[in-house]
């Protein structure tokens, strides 16, 4: 299943594109998804950017529930709400496991920057860089579980297979991380999560 923007979702994206405008940026790398493509496109609109597809920030990878109707795949993901938390590690049967799916950011991650010249420090345990050159904002246009690993990834939590409970975010909010020098390294700065000021609450959304 690969969803469109729904009308709401198209009101979202032209009003996030108009914030992140505000400040620009040097790149905008999108998910494959449809719905995240139409996400982006406000955006490349705004900041006067193309868009560079990043085929591994998709989301999780669900089974084939192309057969199902509405109320099937609702049912579905009931069913697994309701799993014992270790059980949440396989992620929905049928698809994409959620240990792979946090190698597969990971490694895309650390690939993104390795090509803009930041490369993981191995001193340190935790997620420490060496930035070789100062770079402008990336915008980076995924999912709520994507950008929810992405956050545990560069700031060096360790992962749980329900990161989209423990950093939830809502349609077309930002999540803002900054590289910041800590002595000879640097580290990544959680500076906003789930900022949604630019959507008056009827068009906010999870």
């Amino acid at each position: 299943m690969d969803p469109e923007l729904t009308e709401l979702g198209r009101e979202q994206a032209i009003r996030v594109a108009a914030r992140l405008a505000e400040r620009g940026a040097e790149e905008v790398l999108v998910s494959p998804a449809k719905r995240a493509r139409e996400t982006a496109t406000p955006i490349e609109a705004r900041l006067g950017k193309r868009a560079v597809v990043t085929d591994d920030l998709v989301e999780i990878r669900l089974p084939d529930w192309s057969k199902l109707t509405l109320p099937e795949v609702a049912a579905q993901f009931t069913n697994a709400r309701s799993r014992h938390p270790e059980e949440w590690w396989q992620g929905m049967p049928g698809g994409e496991a959620f240990r792979d799916f946090r190698v597969r950011v990971e490694k895309c991650l650390y690939a993104l920057l390795e090509a803009r010249g930041i490369h993981r420090s191995s001193k340190l345990g935790a997620p420490h860089f060496e930035a070789r050159e100062k770079r402008g904002r990336i915008v980076v246009v995924a999912h709520g579980g994507t950008n929810a690993v992405a956050l545990a990834v560069l700031v060096g939590i360790p992962s749980v297979p329900w990161e989209w409970e423990r950093f939830a975010l809502g349609h077309a909010s930002i999540l803002r991380l900054k590289l910041v020098e800590v002595g000879r390294d640097h580290v990544f700065s959680l500076r906003a999560h789930n900022d949604c000021e630019h959507l008056p609450r009827e068009l906010r959304s999870t």
